[in-house]
Formats: structure tokens, sequence, C-alpha cells
């Protein structure tokens, strides 16, 4: 096999993706599911009025929340990353030889034989150090990095994207058919979410589509039901 081929089996592998998979996905789900039950809410409440308007406010707070809150989120998460990678480049630097060490029952851990891992630990310092434990020791790794803009702008337009289904169904003719075109334009994207974010997985396709269409309709019943209360009591 050459190594052309081996990195063209690499690709097939899900978890390069990961950095901006989860932020996608959790975007545009959310923005089915919040404008929604937002929309939803208000038509329940008989505010009919209010509807697109509450449909434009919700895209756009959720979207920009979305991308800032997956920013501070991810760029946490790389502060974290950052300090154990300079932790690990002082330990390297004043205690070599417990670093070779520790790299050394990793590896036995794995299932080398003790000659082995120390071997396999003494290459990996000649090759770098500090690569080697960043890997292997903290599990941090390049292609899993995660990437705060890229997650940032991937959760906007996924929350967009999302919002703009639901959305869609307060254009229908008739209050009534306002709500209940709303209520099946976000169980159809649903469905297409949970699809889509299956199938990039490279998971069944069953259970996650099960999982994110009920999940969304729970959300749309329970504000439908306070909108109801809360015009029920004059809200």
């Amino acid at each position: 096999m050459s190594l052309e081929d081996v990195y063209r089996r690499n690709l097939q592998h899900r978890t390069h993706r990961a950095g901006w998979l989860r932020a996608a996905v959790l975007g545009a789900n959310d923005g089915l599911v919040s404008t929604a039950a937002l929309m939803i809410g208000v038509a329940a409440a008989g505010k009919n009025d209010f509807l697109l308007t509450a449909g434009v406010a919700g895209i756009t707070a959720g979207a920009m929340s979305m991308a800032v809150g997956e920013y501070v989120s991810v760029r946490s998460q790389n502060d974290v990353e950052e300090s154990d990678r300079l932790l690990e480049m002082e330990h390297l630097a004043t205690d070599p030889e417990s670093e070779l060490i520790e790299l050394q029952h990793i590896y036995i851990q794995r299932g080398l034989t003790p000659d082995l891992a120390m071997q396999v630990a003494q290459q990996m310092h000649q090759k770098d150090a500090l690569e080697a434990h960043l890997r292997d020791e903290l599990g941090q790794h390049p292609h899993t990095k995660a990437r705060p803009i890229q997650a940032a702008i991937a959760s906007a337009i996924s929350f967009t994207a999302g919002g703009l289904i639901p959305f869609a169904g307060a254009f229908a003719p008739t209050v009534g058919a306002k709500f209940w075109s709303i209520v099946v334009f976000t169980l159809g994207g649903l469905l297409i979410t949970g699809l889509v974010s299956a199938r990039l997985a490279g998971s069944r396709i069953l259970s996650p589509t099960l999982r994110v269409m009920l999940g969304g309709s729970l959300g749309m019943l329970i504000t439908a039901g306070i909108g109801k209360i809360a015009n029920i009591s004059g809200l």
C-alpha cells in the first residue's frame, strides 16, 4: 500500500471534522428548535401580528449568541491546551529523564513490553519529544484541535439556516395555517438535520435522526403549551 493510499484511507475517518461538525449540527438544531418554539409560542398566545418580527429577532439574536458563545467556549478550550503545552515544555526542559520514563509507562499500558516501550519512547524523544507527549500523554492532535473562529462562523451560519426553515411557515395565508406550517416545516428541517448529521458523522441513520426530531418536538410542544396558558391568562 502506497502513502497516497494510506492518506486516502485516513480521509475516510470523521475525526478531522470534530472542530466544526459539532458547532454546525448544534447551530442548525438550535436554530430550528428555538426559532420554531419562539414563533409557535407567539402564535399560540394569539400575537400573530408580531409573528414575523419575533422570527427575525429570534434568528438574529440566536445566531449572534451562538457565534459568541461558541467562540468563547472553544477559545477557552484552546487556552487550556496551550497552558498544558507550556507546562509540558517546562517539564521537558527541567526533567527530561522523568518525562522519558513517563512516556515509557504510557506505551507499556498500551501493550508494549518495558524494553520495547523504552525504545519507542527514546525514538519519540529524539524526533519530537513535545509532540509525543502532547499526543500520547495529553491526547492533543492537530486534526482534532478546536478552532474558535471556524466554530463561531459555522454555528452562526447553521443557526440562521435552521431558523429560516420555521420562519418560512409564518408566510402561510391564514392564522391557523401559520401555526401548523411552522410545525411541519420544523419537523422537516429536524429530519434533514438528523439525516445530514448522521451522514457526516458516519453513524447509523435512525437513532440520531429520531433523537433530533423527538427533542425538537418536545421543545415545540412545551412552548405551545406555555403560549396557550399566556393567552388564556391574558398576558
